[in-house]
């Protein structure tokens, strides 16, 4: 029977493993034990920091393997179920699939890995943005070049546990499992999804890659097929559709065939750099942060005039990177290596954007807010210098509303340009934005500052579109074998919540053949 044991230790003790045994054997007076780490997090709360770490402790010999294995089945000929999109949710409902007995058939805009880094490369260094393989999109969706974070705020049915030790199984660290803040990093990503590829490949499963879904077949309110690239019909019963929030001319194809779509509120901004020394000392209260805690980080809150500001997708020791995903926009947002060791620290911060803010110029239909939002990141790009520079200020000049006249170093790879934000960016935003960044700079004495920086604009923070679904069958309202998943669907937002709803309904897919 394994001993827990709750301790609140120094970061010097609870990040050194030799450390932390001694302590641990001082603890049992024994020094014949195996340990697990259950749950662990840094408390900064006060001046003197520490860890806060669950263990259970085993006699020798008596700790046994945790994680459920993946349970693989040939499915190469199985009933074939269409996967639309390679991101968290279709990769997690591909597995669910084959585990199932299904045959998942992935249909995927955008390119393998290698190459996709090649595209990705070509946005910063060329300023090409290749609309099929991006930083949004390509194997492994908008996850694979991301900052990795999998902790999530989902209260929604689904095991989140699951998601993660498959992640672990496909060559994530096993730390992800008790980190109050799981993090996985821009240079382990690639790997690991390619690693999940493989072994939906060695199951069965059929990718398709540089397909990209050109119409959704509906017949008689039933799901009946899919055209790729134009010309190519691919027929089947079900579908699931993971394409991502940022699959405009999905959500075109869905609102031309009837598919019911609601406008969903989102939020969009400003990407706020500093030096990630300067956020140390703010969170450790003047303290450089040592040999073993993290890069500090940061989550900023507040409401202004009854609308909500707030932090988003927050990277310690990271950069910010062009997401666009078609010519003639400029989209940033933010991504950290595992080590989170870059000299940055970068967050995006965000206005909610209701359905009253938009314009009439953009119609009264659900894609109203989506065609708002491209609005933006099209004069992002004018006044970027209509190319992948973005254009920014000096954080302290735009709460006051004052031009630079120059611009700190920034991590932004494609190149900064001095742009007065309030001129361009809506007032609504502007004010919140400004009234925001004054209230957090009250919370954390020294975020105002011109040495760090605004960038804009950070617009794709999640879905401005629902399709509506069915909540027992999880298919699109009133169209049997559609199956909407993921943050594209409305439903789901970040790596773990995506990839839990994908495994949601593959199980609903399932489910229905067993009942048969």
């Amino acid at each position: 029977m394994a001993e827990e044991l709750n301790l609140v230790l120094p970061p010097e003790v609870a990040f050194d493993e030799a450390a932390l045994k001694v302590f641990i054997s001082r603890q049992i007076k024994s020094e014949e034990f195996t340990y697990r780490t259950v749950k662990r997090s840094v408390d900064a709360r006060q001046s003197v920091i520490k860890v806060n770490v669950s263990l259970q402790i085993f006699a020798p010999g008596e700790m046994t393997e945790q994680i459920e294995p993946f349970h693989s089945n040939d499915v190469s000929s199985g009933r074939e179920v269409i996967v639309a999109g390679l991101g968290p949710a279709g990769l997690f409902a591909s597995l669910a699939l084959i585990e199932a007995g299904l045959k998942p058939v992935i249909i995927e805009r955008g390119t393998e890995v290698p190459e996709r880094k090649r595209d990705v490369a070509a946005i910063s260094t060329k300023h090409i943005v290749n609309p099929d393989s991006n930083y949004c999109f390509g194997e492994g969706g908008a996850g694979t070049f991301s900052d990795g974070k999998l902790y999530t705020r989902s209260k929604k049915r689904g095991d989140n546990r699951r998601v993660l030790e498959l992640l672990v199984l496909h060559g994530a660290d096993p730390a992800i499992l008790y980190e109050a803040h799981p993090h996985l990093g821009t240079d382990r990503l690639p790997r690991i999804i390619t690693s999940i590829r493989e072994t939906i490949l060695k199951s069965g499963g059929v990718i398709m890659f540089k397909s990209r879904i050109t119409d959704i077949i509906i017949e008689n309110n039933c799901f009946r097929g899919v055209t790729v690239n134009g010309s190519q019909v691919i027929k089947a019963g079900d579908i699931v559709l993971a394409t991502g929030h940022s699959s405009r001319d999905i959500y075109q194809a869905l609102f031309s065939r009837n598919v019911k779509l609601v406008y969903k509120p989102f939020a969009m901004g400003v990407r706020v750099e500093h030096q990630q020394e300067l956020i140390d000392r703010m969170q450790y209260h003047g303290k450089t942060r040592g040999e073993y805690l993290p890069a500090a980080s940061y989550t900023l809150v507040t409401q202004v005039d009854g609308r909500g500001v707030y932090s988003f997708c927050m990277c310690p020791g990271g950069f910010m990177v062009p997401s666009a995903t078609g010519p003639e926009e400029v989209v940033v947002n933010g991504m950290s290596p595992s080590g989170r060791n870059s000299k940055f620290a970068n967050s995006g911060i965000v206005v909610e954007i209701r359905e009253e803010d938009i314009p009439a110029e953009f119609g009264k239909t659900p894609l109203a807010g989506m065609l708002f939002q491209q609005s933006l990141e099209k004069l992002a790009w004018e006044n970027g210098g209509r190319s992948q520079c973005a254009p920014a200020q000096r954080l302290a000049d735009f709460v006051a509303g004052k031009r630079s006249a120059s611009l700190p170093q920034v991590s932004y790879f494609p190149g900064v340009t001095p742009s007065a934000l309030n001129e361009w960016l809506p007032e609504f935003i502007t004010s919140g934005l400004q009234k925001g960044l004054t209230a957090f700079g009250r919370s954390m004495k020294g975020f105002v500052t011109n040495e760090a920086v605004v960038v804009a604009v950070e617009s794709r923070t999640s879905s401005p579109v629902r399709i509506l679904r069915d909540r027992e069958t999880m298919t699109a309202e009133g169209i049997s074998g559609l199956y909407p998943a993921g943050e594209g669907a409305g439903y789901a937002g970040g790596i773990v919540s995506s990839a839990v709803d994908g495994q949601r309904v593959a199980e609903k897919i399932a489910e229905k053949y067993r009942n048969k």
